[in-house]
């Protein structure tokens, strides 16, 4: 059963995706994503909950779903499949791709998700995880918002650090292949503001690149004692390509 209070919060942060701030973070996020996704290959690639970032839309790989928890009449692509994160509608090593936006700081069973999302991946199957870091000033925003009742984010969100989250995939046998950090300008709620700190995106890169305030992590599930070869990988290759997820099972059902 879905937490109530979750799914408020993350529908919570999908409107605030369209104020100033919302939409800096949002476009950073969507440049890193195209970049990052256009260059990973397979068959099955799904984004799952903030369906107002179409975090699969530079993909190549035929098959593309996006997952949430309700519909939302403004998300960036269809939504395939409404359900509860902790229970991923998927067959076991099915998934090429899994991406997860901003999902694990507003669940109320975070560790749940990644073991869902490790059982799903295919062997060297990889997942993108994006999230707000709590050591940045927009992680500071948040602590005193709570104390003050003045929230700049929605207040059930809880920050994630990075190495917290390394740790996290590391035992569920994931290695972080890459990671980024961005937005680097103060917590501001107006273009005029965010635009005049727009210096600090290249300075930040370059002085203090772990104090952005959001982040992009992206991790291969790894399987000991397990090694492709040319023969084996074309097999696997073949198999995946005529294996279909129950997503697009149902969704085959659902438009038929």
């Amino acid at each position: 059963m879905a937490d109530p209070s979750s799914e408020k919060s993350i529908i919570a942060l999908g409107s605030w995706l369209d104020t100033p701030a919302g939409g800096y973070v949002r476009a950073w996020e969507q440049a890193r994503l195209d970049a990052l996704t256009a260059d990973i290959f397979g068959f099955n690639a799904v984004q799952i909950g903030l369906p107002r970032i179409a975090a699969l839309n530079a993909s190549r790989m035929p098959h593309r779903w996006l997952t949430n928890t309700d519909f939302q009449p403004q998300a960036a692509l269809p939504i395939t499949l409404l359900h509860d994160f902790a229970e991923l509608p998927f067959a076991s090593q099915s998934l090429d791709l899994v991406v997860l936006p901003h999902v694990l700081e507003f669940a109320r069973e975070p560790h749940q998700i990644l073991r869902e999302v490790e059982r799903v991946l295919i062997p060297e199957g990889q997942v993108i995880i994006s999230g707000f870091n709590p050591a940045s000033l927009w992680g500071m925003r948040q602590v005193v918002g709570r104390l003050s009742g003045a929230h700049f984010l929605p207040q059930d969100g809880e920050f994630i650090s990075l190495l917290r989250l390394k740790d996290w995939l590391k035992l569920l046998s994931m290695e972080v292949n890459r990671g980024h950090f961005g937005c680097y300008a103060p917590p501001c709620q107006t273009d005029q503001w965010l635009q005049h700190f727009a210096f600090m995106e290249k300075a930040g890169d370059r002085w203090w690149p772990y104090f952005g305030a959001v982040y992009i992590v992206q991790a291969i599930k790894r399987v000991k004692g397990m090694r492709l070869i040319g023969p084996v990988r074309s097999q696997k290759a073949a198999q995946a390509r005529n294996r279909v997820p129950v997503a697009n099972k149902i969704s085959r059902k659902y438009n038929g």
